[in-house]
Formats: structure tokens, C-alpha cells, sequence
């Protein structure tokens, strides 16, 4: 089992953030591609059925890499960073990880207030335990794009914080969550300390 260093997330860690952001991205485009495809067609059910499905996968994904973050601590942020950096720092990963909740949980719910249900990647039906009530099914669904679009805008700021960090303070924020090669570690900033092996 890897372990965090002073510097750097474990290896889990940074497999569960690169998949996690990959399949997410995916998924976003997937939802936008489903606006295309008529309503009441049978590649209509098809293609709603996969993204259920890839949802179900992505939610149990993030709950695994809550649970992993929880259980390991996340290694420091630099030590020359304002208060308020901090801060905002903190808040704008708790927002990404209750929007990443959020998304497929409201997803899950509105397809169990649909007579429709799911059917796990077109394979295994899976019956609606709800009724099948419109009222219910909207909210949720509309829970479900508000939470896309907070989603897409809170990793908007992070990639921004991240690009921030990189290119203008060049404290190698980014390194802290990036892969490395056995043996040797990437530390581009002089003042980042080598892990020893």
C-alpha cells in the first residue's frame, strides 16, 4: 500500500483523481450528446440506459475516494500560502466533493421516480423501488443538471487555482498529485523536498 510522503498524495489517491476527472468529463460530454438523440427512440433508451450506468460506476468511484480521504491525510499545502488561500481551498474542495455526490445520487434518484428504471449498461434491468411520480422525477432531474453546472464550474476554479499556482507562485502545487516514476521523484521547485525510498 502506498503512503503519503510531506509532499505527495498516495498513489490511490492520484489513480482515483486522474480516473475519477477522466470518466467525469467523459460523462459530461455523454449527458450533452443525449440532448441530440429524439426523445421516444429506441437509441434514445439506449444511450440513457449506458449513462445511468456509467453514472452508478462514477458514484460508487467518488465514494471510494471520499472514504480513501478520509482515511489518509492529504499532504500540506505550501507553507508560504496566505490564510485566505487556505481557506478557499478547503471550501472549493468540499463544494467539488458534494457537487460529485450530488451529481449521480439526484441522477440515480429521478430514474427511480421514472416508470423506466435502470438498465445496468443494457444488461441487467433493475426495477424503480419508486413510484412512478413526474413531480419527483423533475426535481431530481433538475437537481441533476444544477449539479452538473456547479460541477463544471467549481472545477473551472480548480484548474484555474492549479494553473495559478504552477505558472504564476510556482510552488509545485500541482506535483503533489501527479504520478511518479519509481525512484524518482518530480520536484521542478528547488524548495520541494526528494523523497527518499
Amino acid at each position: 500500500m502506498s503512503k503519503p510522503t510531506r509532499d505527495h498524495y498516495t498513489r490511490t489517491a492520484i489513480a482515483l483523481h486522474w480516473l475519477i476527472a477522466l470518466l467525469l468529463l467523459g460523462q459530461f460530454a455523454f449527458g450533452l450528446m443525449l440532448d441530440d438523440i429524439p426523445r421516444g427512440t429506441p437509441d434514445r433508451g439506449l444511450y440513457v440506459n449506458l449513462h445511468k450506468s456509467s453514472g452508478i460506476v462514477i458514484g460508487l468511484l467518488i465514494l471510494l475516494r471520499i472514504a480513501w480521504r478520509l482515511k489518509h491525510t492529504p499532504p500540506p499545502l505550501p507553507a508560504g500560502m496566505p490564510a485566505w488561500q487556505r481557506t478557499a481551498a478547503r471550501l472549493s474542495h468540499v463544494a467539488l466533493y458534494l457537487c460529485m455526490l450530488a451529481l449521480p445520487l439526484s441522477g440515480y434518484l429521478a430514474s427511480n421516480f421514472s416508470r423506466h428504471g435502470i438498465k445496468f449498461f443494457n444488461i441487467v434491468r433493475l426495477p424503480p423501488w419508486g413510484p412512478d411520480d413526474k413531480t419527483l422525477y423533475a426535481f431530481f432531474n433538475g437537481t441533476h443538471h444544477v449539479a452538473a453546472l456547479l460541477l463544471a464550474g467549481f472545477v473551472g476554479l480548480h484548474v484555474l487555482a492549479v494553473a495559478k499556482h504552477m505558472l504564476i507562485d510556482r510552488d509545485g502545487l500541482l506535483w503533489r498529485m501527479w504520478p511518479r516514476r519509481s525512484g524518482r521523484g518530480i520536484h521542478p521547485h528547488p524548495e520541494l523536498p526528494v523523497e527518499s525510498r
